[in-house]
């Protein structure tokens, strides 16, 4: 499995992952429309100005994205989303993984962040098993009935 940039048609496969503004919500957050379009979804993931990432398996496949960014010295990482078909396998944590070790490389931190809506139980899951915990902002997170977690 591989980090590689995205291409138009990962991003038409990924529309199709959220079926509905209530799914879309959970995995945005804020500010992202809905419905949407290619021009507003490739818009609204501000690609041309944050590291953004698929994992493909060895055949191919897309299975996941993700991208990351710096923030409080951190390598923090966001819009994690496993493909629906592959979810239950493992691949969020190859994902991050792939996306902690790529981030280490380029921005040169050993501390990894992200924030998760306090109701997304599998992903927290999923997260605390990578090896994320809770932990204080410094801010108050400017969006609701989220948490923050750590990984050193």
């Amino acid at each position: 499995m591989k980090l590689i940039y995205p291409i138009e048609n990962h991003l038409v496969t990924m529309m199709d992952w959220f079926s509905s503004e209530q799914e879309l919500s959970n995995w945005s957050g804020p500010n992202f429309r809905y419905p949407f379009n290619l021009y507003s979804f490739t818009e609204d993931l501000n690609m041309s100005s944050l590291s953004s990432f698929v994992l493909i398996s060895n055949e191919s496949e897309f299975l996941a994205f993700g991208k990351f960014y710096q923030r409080l010295d951190k390598c923090h990482l966001g819009r994690l989303v496993v493909n629906p078909q592959f979810r239950g396998k493992g691949i969020a944590a190859i994902l991050m993984s792939h996306l902690c070790e790529r981030g280490r490389q380029e921005l040169k931190l050993k501390e990894y962040s992200l924030f998760v809506l306090a109701h997304n139980e599998s992903a927290i899951k999923s997260y605390q098993k990578f090896g994320f915990s809770f932990a204080n902002y410094p801010d108050e997170i400017p969006l609701a009935n989220c948490v923050y977690m750590v990984k050193s």
